[in-house]
């Protein structure tokens, strides 16, 4: 996944002890992406705005808030998430890697 013509923000975001870290890049019309890197661990984000999560590198399994169920999602699949919600990620091993698109 290659993204041109965008602005790189050069500070990241630093979740977890730096054990989930993104950065933003802000598309040529305006819209944001964030892309980063998660290592081995479970962690629960909050949405404000709806979410695509495209993995791009590793595995990872994802429970979206209010279900029972998890999904196994690799590079090349994703998943989305509502507004005003959630979802808890677990990378058993190596590192997981995402893009980030706000819905």
């Amino acid at each position: 996944m290659d993204f041109n013509n965008v602005t790189a923000h050069a500070v990241g975001n630093v979740y977890f002890d730096g054990k989930v870290v993104s950065h933003k890049i802000t598309m040529e019309d305006g819209s944001a992406k964030t892309m980063g890197v998660i290592q081995p661990g479970s962690y629960h984000f909050d949405t404000v705005a709806a979410e695509r999560m495209d993995i791009t590198a590793g595995e990872c399994k994802v429970t979206l808030d209010g279900s029972e169920e998890s999904s196994v999602y690799k590079a090349g699949e994703y998943f989305n998430v509502d507004a005003n919600s959630g979802f808890t990620i677990e990378v058993a091993e190596g590192n997981g890697q995402y893009v980030c698109s706000y819905l």
